[in-house]
């Protein structure tokens, strides 16, 4: 098979609302945050797919708890790639904030990026400037959502900002490779945000299309995210005006302090 063969990637459903995403060549895979193996194991069968890798973004069990079955099913020489500093099951390559990860099959070069936030060790994989990636590639874990973030249970709000800031430097047009399809309550959230945001209503009407047939509202794009997303928008003056309205402070000086009053306001809402 060509090594430049163009890369496909599938959102295997799992539990309630996760997605694995298979990124493959129509012959070899890897996958992200597989938290069940059977339907990996079933994807992989039905597509005629060998697993070549395994990428974690983060320790928690939804996103870890069906590593050691894959390798058992599939084999123990698996490379499982995975961030420092948390015990992650099956890991043999720890990568950090800037490594380059080179995988032969299929054919991806992954940046990593180190994104606290969600977690104190979370890292993002993305793909870019690859003859077979026809738009740079996000898998963001659970840092970035659409419409949304991931709830902080260990890092700080000054710690999502700078991540999310990171991602929001990346081109435009990059897919963001989410694992929840958390999409429908989170807009609910960013329309109480944002009620006048002509952009967010235009993608709560199509986000409500697409889950009505069964569809995912994922890959979404930064682009998108900067035009839908409170949590990337807390420069923005209806952000930080709702902000200032929902917690009665008159000072939040920078984008980290209107994203600590918003996170906090959403795990109530």
């Amino acid at each position: 098979m060509d090594k430049n063969t163009l890369l496909q990637v599938w959102p295997i459903p799992a539990f309630d609302d996760n997605y694995i995403w298979c990124i493959h060549d129509g012959k070899s895979a890897l996958v992200v945050d597989p938290g069940d193996s059977a339907p990996v194991l079933e994807y992989l069968e039905k597509a005629n797919l060998q697993l070549k890798g395994i990428l974690i973004t983060h320790h928690h069990a939804d996103h870890t708890g069906g590593i050691f079955n894959l390798l058992n099913a599939l084999g123990p020489k698996i490379p499982v790639y995975g961030p420092v500093g948390d015990n992650i099951p099956g890991r043999t390559d720890i990568v950090m904030e800037g490594d380059k990860i080179e995988i032969d099959s299929p054919r991806l070069s992954l940046k990593v990026f180190e994104v606290p936030g969600h977690t104190l060790s979370h890292i993002a994989y993305f793909a870019n400037m690859q003859a077979n990636v026809v738009e740079p590639m996000l898998f963001c874990g659970d840092t970035l959502f659409a419409s949304g973030c991931g709830r902080l249970f260990e890092g700080t709000p000054t710690q999502m900002s700078q991540s999310l800031a990171k991602f929001a430097a990346l081109p435009k047009n990059t897919l963001v490779f989410c694992t929840h399809e958390y999409t429908l309550s989170n807009i609910r959230f960013a329309l109480a945000v944002e009620p006048n945001n002509v952009n967010l209503i235009s993608w709560a009407e199509r986000a409500q299309e697409l889950r009505q047939k069964g569809l995912p509202t994922l890959p979404t794009t930064i682009g998108q995210e900067l035009q839908v997303n409170p949590f990337m928008r807390c420069d923005q003056a209806e952000v930080i005006a709702s902000a200032k309205a929902v917690s009665d402070q008159t000072d939040l000086p920078t984008p980290a302090h209107v994203l600590a009053v918003i996170r906090a306001w959403k795990d109530r809402f």
